[in-house]
């Protein structure tokens, strides 16, 4: 067997494979062989059935793509330990089986062509010295009256209105039901997907719904049945409903408004362990701080390998976007499926491929950033001890807190995860960071378009089993030929 390699785009190899006839006969030998042996036909016994009767029943062209397909798979396989390949997903035939299966002939020599795609090969230019600007969160004290204040809010007592007309800060109770706007000139209209309850509580705040949602509510009576124009957002996470216009047919059957708790010591007790107000406010400076603190860094984090990605070239291939499409798609679904949603049927197959598609720009930029950490650190001979990898497992397990734990993915992204944050140590170490006041930079992304991409750490959900696959769908196998409360 000979054996030609081809470098491809995409971080693709390319093979061209010689099968000899000695290969290509005992191939089809095989096939024979293994048939006579098993092969129940009336009037033979079975082991004993001639070889021209077994061709005539089985057909010359079956047998002939049965000993094709295991010879295929042999050389592939032998190939990709001959030249040391490292390839990741299955290979690929360049021309259509059926065609190989028309030329093949058991005893003469045969040429077919397969593709694979291989680990890429990436490079990042001139990371050393990288000069970058990140915001720097600072702790507001209004931030612990703020909390205060919500948590009032919800150990509010609700108090009948009657009198006066709903407003802001009021609690209703109303039936609505929504229907889309038509966007043609006489088609029946439809019903907004889950946009229909009775008995409905619904605080009166800005921002709890879509636009103008609230504001349709404010200023209605008792009683009183109303319409409500509505248009839900561009960017709303149901593609069927983005940009649609909207009516919404809403009745007002109760209105509350909330009656606050007294701001003391009792208040404090109620709502933590602390017994005054006083030791619940230090409590929450000192937290409130350290969120700040990790902001920060955080920031400093999303801006240096942010910059980072423009240094880097690489090709990525095509079963490594797809895997990261379905690791993101079956994170999501986990996590939603916490919560209680049916995912089954959010991740039905009709809206799968939209779903993935729609995931493919996030997917590829999670994996320029994974590989322009990575080629740093390899080039820089950044390694994780043993001893901080068992270190660290063992904080995960403890906030774990008893989930059942696959220990090699456990191990895995424990790994990634310190790889991660030493190597970003080194690229803050030798470059700049400059620190710019909160909000400075995102009102520059929003003028020009851009958003900081956070640098993503594993969930839980990533590292402990899940008792069920949510989303059925298949990444392709690697290198294979087949306090307050």
């Amino acid at each position: 067997m000979k054996v030609t390699q081809e470098k491809l785009p995409a971080s693709q190899i390319g093979l061209e494979i010689e099968i000899t006839p000695e290969m290509s006969k005992n191939a089809y030998e095989q096939v024979i062989q293994k048939y006579v042996r098993s092969a129940n036909i009336p009037g033979f016994r079975k082991g004993k059935v001639p070889r021209q009767i077994l061709i005539q029943r089985l057909g010359r062209n079956h047998i002939k793509a049965m000993a094709l397909d295991n010879l295929i798979n042999d050389c592939l396989e032998k190939a990709r330990e001959q030249e040391q390949i490292n390839a990741i997903g299955q290979f690929d035939l360049v021309t259509q089986f059926e065609e190989l299966v028309k030329d093949f002939e058991p005893g003469k020599e045969m040429v077919f062509s397969a593709k694979v795609d291989v680990e890429p090969e990436a490079k990042v230019n001139d990371y050393k010295g990288l000069v970058v600007k990140a915001e720097e969160a600072k702790y507001d004290p209004a931030q612990v009256d703020e909390f205060l204040e919500e948590r009032r809010s919800e150990k509010a007592t609700l108090i009948p209105v009657e009198g006066r007309a709903a407003q802001l800060g009021d609690v209703g109770i109303v039936d609505f039901e929504g229907i889309l706007s038509s966007e043609t000139e006489g088609e029946e209209p439809k019903e907004v997907p889950g946009g229909k309850a009775q008995d409905f509580q619904m605080e009166l705040k800005e921002g709890q719904f879509i636009p103008g949602f609230i504001d349709g509510v404010v200023g209605m009576n008792l009683e009183e049945t109303k319409e409500i124009s509505v248009q839900f957002p561009e960017e709303y996470g149901e593609a069927e409903l983005a940009g649609k216009p909207a009516v919404f047919t809403m009745t007002l059957k109760e209105l509350k408004e909330k009656e606050l708790p007294e701001l003391d010591d009792d208040f404090a007790q109620e709502i933590s362990e602390f017994e005054t107000l006083a030791e619940l406010r230090q409590f929450l400076e000192k937290k409130f701080t350290k969120e700040k603190e990790e902001q920060t860094k955080q920031n400093k984090e999303i801006a240096i390998v942010d910059e980072l990605v423009t240094h880097l070239e690489v090709e990525l291939p095509e079963t490594l976007i797809k895997n990261e499409v379905i690791q993101m798609l079956n994170q999501s679904a986990m996590e939603l499926s916490q919560y209680g949603i049916d995912v089954k049927e959010l991740f039905s197959s009709d809206r799968l491929p939209e779903m993935e598609e729609r995931s493919r720009p996030e997917a590829i930029e999670r994996l320029k950033r994974d590989w322009a950490i990575k080629t740093v650190a390899k080039e820089e001979s950044i390694e994780v001890d043993e001893e901080e990898i068992v270190a660290e497992s063992a904080k995960v397990i403890e906030q774990l807190q008893g989930k059942d734990v696959d220990p090699y993915r456990l191990r895995e992204v424990v790994t990634e995860d310190l790889l991660k944050e030493k190597t970003i140590k080194w690229l803050e170490e030798n470059g700049t960071v400059e620190l710019v006041p909160e909000g400075t930079l995102t009102q520059d992304s929003e003028i020009d378009g851009t958003t900081e991409t956070p640098v993503e750490t594993e969930s839980e959900s990533e590292i402990y089993e899940a008792t069920e696959t949510i989303v059925e769908v298949e990444a392709e196998p690697v290198a294979t030929v087949e306090n307050p409360h």
